[in-house]
């Protein structure tokens, strides 16, 4: 048995933990290695290897060795729960990018007060450093050895497992808890935690199913890491665009409307307003034809699409589903099916293609009402959707093109910085389930795809099971001020639909062809952006995109004339401009306009009226003191043409 770490080569003649291999190679472990990747799975140090094995140390450094780290403080939470409430029955407690949760099924109401208990219980396992071992049971003995602990949920969970599945447990003393892990050697290795909050949440995430406690925590190897964190995020509370976004009036809600469908305020409106003129002037230079497609459709439709199948829980239906005798409609969860039909309006030849179709969409999507959060997660919301319809061999250049707009559009907004790329595919076990096709039209799609990203140097991680039920996709994943990942862009191949739908063309040797199906969007969706813009800028946008460009703000009513003259010169040029024409103090009109965040206040008194200049304040430069007219104008709008940031 070989195993290879890399720099160092450990043979064996007999089975190893990685934790023994990496000893004898390394002739010791650092502290900080807390798993390993053995031949792309991750596992604890305590697992045996049998066989030839590429091995990659894990610290908290690499995104899986955080994880079994944060997985484990779950774990502890849990015992801590356990301690001290043991009528508490347990759910489900998975690690997160920045720390972990644990839904608990309890009578005890998880108070602030009830937390700090938890947490010193914590520190008390952490102190005990008790040894953690894995351990497996066959599905009936599993079964019975968790009835007999009264843990409900887990019997739940174990019964829902596939045939054939390895059912394994984790001990940490005289906790015991259902587990696919892996997880540390022992609980003294978590130095630095917190419980942050408890929230309710509902079993499996249905709202028809019981209400939980969860209990969320942070998780680091080191209290000055944790304090870091704390402090970084106390600042990202401050530009929470649910924060911001509602005192600077960029949008509201209304209990009387709904969840999930917020009202744009007119600065709101301005702001996407601005950037979907920008996105779709900008495709339009880019060959995209511009459609506009209806809000709804008769169930016809999605059923030759295959939203009906695998969608329809979540689409707004108007009328009775399952009357087949009387017209049934939904409101639109996408616009592919609805453009396609741009395409059929005649025959098509091969030099139709590439046929770039781009719209402004509104769509419906009936989100669960636990998950909606302000601007981000929405049941209405409006999204930059493209279709490109093409022959195969158009495939890699067309991919390439919507590559470029997506990357071009986030660097211009300033998220591009942030964002990180994930190829989405199927996951096989849910064929016919999940997912439409066959096995080999998937694996031919994921090849392709593959070639193409590797072929443009894309870096991306694997996602399974995040694929569309037609089509493997590339996800661009923007990670907002408090770390958490969103899908803000997708690119996806599709080889199915067009199929479906009769989809073809003339080729060039007068055969019939069908064609490929790239969907794409270039800013995703614009609720969704607005909030990441506010939250990444703090409210103070960049002027291009700003709602209010310029405030003129007269020292007095005889300024006021001069000030109208200047902001119609401005309006005439497109720029946003309003004049603070109240009857208050010049430097009650400059706190009120610094409070709003705008780029550029301009005063106006009697000595710039006599001079015919204007005393620019910038938000970004501070005083400029006193300009030309003209000269402003210049500066202003070259900076608006180049979209700086």
């Amino acid at each position: 048995m070989k195993i290879n770490f890399g720099s160092q080569i450990y043979e064996s003649a007999a089975p190893v933990t990685v934790y023994d291999a990496a000893k004898e190679a390394f002739g010791m472990v650092e502290r900080s290695v807390l798993a390993a990747n053995v031949n792309g799975n991750t596992v604890a140090l305590n697992y045996t290897i049998e066989n030839d094995a590429d091995v990659q140390l894990l610290t908290f450094a690499d995104k899986d060795g955080a994880h079994v780290f944060r997985h484990t403080a779950a774990h502890i939470l849990a015992q801590a729960v356990k301690r001290l409430y043991p009528q508490t029955k347990l759910t489900i407690g998975p690690a997160l990018d920045d720390g972990f949760y644990y839904d608990f099924d309890s009578d005890v109401p998880f108070t602030p007060d009830v937390l700090k208990a938890l947490e010193a219980e914590m520190k008390k396992i952490v102190k005990e450093n008790l040894k953690i071992e894995r351990f497996e049971l066959p599905r009936d003995e599993a079964v019975a050895f968790m009835t007999e602990r009264e843990e409900p949920y887990k019997v739940q969970l174990i019964n829902e497992l596939p045939e054939g599945s390895i059912i394994s447990f984790y001990r940490q003393g005289e906790f015991v808890d259902l587990c696919a892990g892996p997880h540390l050697f022992s609980t003294g290795a978590v130095k630095a935690f917190k419980l942050t909050q408890c929230t309710g949440a509902y079993w499996k995430g249905d709202q028809n199913n019981k209400q939980l406690q969860r209990i969320y925590g942070l998780a680091f190897p080191s209290k000055d890491e944790l304090n870091a964190y704390v402090t970084a995020l106390e600042e990202a509370r401050k530009r929470d665009h649910n924060k911001i976004g509602r005192e600077l009036e960029y949008f509201t809600t209304v209990d009387s409307i709904g969840q999930g469908l917020p009202i744009l305020m007119p600065k709101g409106a301005r702001v996407i307003q601005t950037l979907q003129r920008w996105i779709e002037d900008e495709e339009q230079k880019r060959g995209y034809l511009l459609t506009k497609t209806p809000l709804m459709a008769k169930r016809d439709l999605y059923r030759i699409s295959g939203h009906w199948d695998h969608y329809r829980d979540g689409m707004f239906i108007l009328g009775d589903a399952d009357d087949e005798t009387k017209e049934c409609f939904a409101l639109r969860p996408m616009t592919c099916p609805f453009q396609y039909q741009v395409f059929l309006n005649k025959k098509r030849s091969y030099r139709d293609l590439p046929m770039r179709l781009g719209e402004t969409s509104t769509l419906f999507r009936n989100e669960e009402s636990g998950e909606m959060h302000g601007l981000i997660r929405v049941r209405q919301f409006t999204i930059s959707e493209g279709h490109l319809i093409l022959r195969p061999e158009q495939l890699e250049e067309e991919f390439r093109g919507c590559l470029e707009l997506a990357k071009y559009v986030l660097d211009t907004v300033g998220m591009l910085e942030n964002c990180t790329f994930r190829f989405s595919q199927w996951d096989p076990a849910r064929a016919g389930i999940k997912y439409e096709g066959t096995p080999e039209q998937w694996e031919h799609a994921q090849s392709v795809m593959k070639d193409i990203l590797d072929n443009l140097g894309v870096e991306y991680e694997i996602g399974i099971d995040e694929a569309a039920f037609y089509g493997p996709k590339l996800d661009i994943q923007y990670k907002n001020v408090f770390g958490k990942e969103d899908t803000i862009v997708t690119i996806q191949i599709d080889m199915l639909l067009a199929q479906k739908f009769g989809m073809e063309y003339v080729d060039s040797d007068n055969t019939m062809k069908t064609p490929y199906i790239i969907h794409r969007t270039s800013l995703g969706c614009y609720e969704r952006t607005l909030a990441y813009l506010i939250e990444r800028y703090a409210g103070a946008l960049p002027t291009w995109m700003a709602p209010v460009q310029v405030r003129m703000l007269p020292i007095g009513d005889e300024q006021v004339a001069y000030c109208d003259e200047i902001a119609n010169k401005l309006t005439a040029l497109g720029v946003r401009v309003e004049v603070d024409r109240r009857n208050e103090t010049i430097g009650y009109k400059l706190r009120n306009a610094q409070l709003e965040k705008l780029p550029y206040m301009v005063v106006v008194g009697a000595k710039e009226v006599e001079s015919g200049t204007v005393a620019v304040r910038s938000r970004r430069e501070g005083e400029k003191g006193a300009m030309s007219v003209d000269a402003f104008i210049a500066e202003l709008m070259t900076e608006i043409a180049e979209k700086r940031r």
